[in-house]
This record gives C-alpha cells, sequence and structure tokens, in this order.
C-alpha cells in the first residue's frame, strides 16, 4: 500500500512522534522485514534521521533486529499494546471465548471483525481442525464488498452511505467478486433479509464463509462473527441453513451481551 511520505519540515512537537509512526508503518503484512535503507524509501526521511529514530525504537522494545539477517521487524512492545486495545474491545471481550467454542465445535475458522473505516478490522480468529491457516488474522483488515464478514458489517447501510464509505465500483479479487454498486446493494438487502451474509470464493479461490452481523445496545451494526475453511470443509450446498443459523445465534449472544434486545421478530 502506497504511503504518503513524512516531510522532514512537519512543524510543531508532533513532528518526532509522526516520524516514529511514519517508521513503524513501513513495515506491513507484505513486508514485516525491512532494513534501513528501504524505510529510508517508504517513509521519505533521511538516511540519518531514519537511523537514529530505529535506534531509538529497538531500545524501547517497538522494533527489534533479527540477529541472522540483520533485517529490523516489529518488535514485543508493540504486541504488548494491540492486546492491551483489544482488550478494552467490549466485542473481543463477549466474543473470543464464543469464538474460540465455534471453532472447536464446528472445526472450521471462526472469526470477529470490526468495521474500521472503510476496511474491516479482524479483532479474533481462532483456526479449526478442517481449516487451517499459517498465520492469524487479527490485526488484518480486509475489503468489505468482497467478504461475508463485510456485507454483515455494512448491511444495514444505505446506498448513499455505501457511495459515501466505498464509492460506486469495487476491485475484483477474483471472478465472483461484486464489483459494483447495484450488485453489493442486492446482496445486502439478502443479508438483511436471511440475517447473515454469504462469501463464496469472492476473496479467495477455494474459501467460504457464513457471517452475521453482532448489535450493540442502540441496535447499531458493531461487529460481525464468521465461520470460514475450504469449501470442501464448508460445504455450503449442504450446510449453509445449519451454519448460518449456528453463526446467527453465536452473533445473537454477542449482542445479548452488549445490551442488545430485539423488540420485533426479523425473517431469516
Amino acid at each position: 500500500m502506497a504511503r504518503t511520505p513524512v516531510r522532514e519540515s512537519s512543524p510543531g512537537g508532533t513532528q518526532s512522534v509522526e516520524r516514529a509512526l511514519s517508521v513503524l508503518s513501513a513495515f506491513t503484512e507484505e513486508h514485516p522485514e525491512r532494513r534501513i535503507s528501504e524505510i529510508v524509501t517508504v517513509t521519505g526521511l533521511g538516511q540519518s534521521t531514519v537511523s537514529r529514530l530505529v535506534g531509538a525504537l529497538l531500545s524501547l522494545g517497538f522494533l527489534t533486529q533479527h540477529s541472522r539477517s540483520g533485517l529490523f521487524g516489529i518488535g514485543p512492545r508493540v504486541v504488548t499494546l494491540a492486546g492491551i486495545a483489544l482488550n478494552q474491545s467490549p466485542v473481543h471481550q463477549y466474543s473470543r471465548q464464543l469464538a474460540q467454542n465455534l471453532a472447536a465445535s464446528l472445526r472450521l475458522g471462526a472469526n470477529v471483525a470490526e468495521r474500521h473505516g472503510s476496511d474491516l478490522f479482524y479483532l479474533c480468529n481462532f483456526e479449526g481442525v478442517n481449516a487451517p491457516r499459517p498465520s492469524t488474522l487479527i490485526g488484518r483488515g480486509g475489503p468489505l464488498h468482497a467478504t461475508a464478514l463485510g456485507k454483515a458489517l455494512i448491511s444495514d447501510s444505505t446506498e448513499d452511505e455505501i457511495i459515501e464509505l466505498i464509492g460506486k465500483s469495487y476491485p475484483a479479487y477474483t471472478r465472483h467478486t461484486i464489483t459494483d454498486l447495484a450488485e453489493l446493494t442486492e446482496a445486502l438487502g439478502e443479508v438483511r433479509s436471511q440475517g447473515y451474509s454469504t462469501e463464496l470464493e469472492e476473496l479467495a479461490f477455494g474459501r467460504a464463509c457464513v457471517a452475521a452481523p453482532i448489535r450493540d445496545r442502540s441496535g447499531q451494526i458493531v461487529a460481525g462473527l464468521s465461520v470460514s475453511g475450504p469449501l470442501s470443509a464448508m460445504n455450503l450446498a449442504t450446510r449453509q441453513d445449519e451454519l448460518a443459523m449456528t453463526v446467527i445465534e453465536h452473533a445473537d449472544q454477542v449482542s445479548l451481551s452488549l445490551g442488545y434486545h430485539a423488540t420485533t421478530t426479523t425473517s431469516r
């Protein structure tokens, strides 16, 4: 993802903070390890500035340096802060054990996500025996239009709100991805009607997902809960109704914990 270089002449006392954060932001899912020269290129800062900031971040534990390669990476202090942030989230507190139990009972992946701006953000991710992953989804983002969780998160949004949030046309990840507003609007109508969303090879070939929204005390959608896995394990052709009802029930349990009480019965 392209980043706007931090200006060396940024005014005020926030300059050092902006520069330090730009160094940390140079580390991404695609580039978890960096050389000083790469950080210079990504941030637009001078080499002496980057070297000084990297040294300070190393001493504070926000970065680490691998002894064999000499490359820099995210340090343990960042993980500590991430844990603090997660543990302060009511959604995370109420959904974590439920999602873990769901992954164990269904042998599929179980996930919980919130919406941050125009992307979803994973709060919980548990692997099932039939849906292993080489790395965690926690902390990662994802597209709203191409995921079951994303569609659950924006299922109550009006057309104008969707346009303001993600526009009218969307990138395709596979030939099954929804790429225009009309198709997305129709899909969200189905989510509202049945109470859950599906994803069938829309983000990645060979994978499927079923998700349901989580609501807070006011009735607003604040998160989504899903089960996911390979097509063979999900087997939506015969298991969609079963998985959908299970996901809805677990999402509703989290919603109740957050203070939500439905006043009317919705069609599912």
